[in-house]
């Protein structure tokens, strides 16, 4: 049985396919890449504040706990009342 040639719009549109798939994973490589590389240059959460920073640069501890419960109310894990409650309490109103 002889070998059938495929048609060029298959062609196409299987190279199309591949191109894009290879695209898109080089893509998430790269910003894995890129996380991991700020992830090392971050300092630890622990780490001392350093006293010559900029007013500006220092976060309360009130406004580090807000974001992270913005954080988990964005990932679905707190509802909007029980964001909306805990910020209340947090911030004393």
């Amino acid at each position: 049985m002889p070998l059938r040639r495929r048609r060029p719009i298959a062609r196409l549109a299987t190279t199309a396919v591949v191109a894009g798939t290879a695209a898109n994973m080089g893509a998430r490589s790269a910003q894995r890449s890129a996380e991991a590389a700020q992830a090392q240059d971050a300092p630890p959460a622990d780490a001392p504040v350093d006293e010559t920073a900029a007013p500006e640069d220092v976060e309360s501890p009130q406004i580090r706990e807000l974001r992270q419960l913005a954080a988990l109310k964005d990932q679905g894990i707190l509802t909007e009342e029980e964001f909306s409650a805990k910020k209340a309490q947090i911030l004393g109103l």
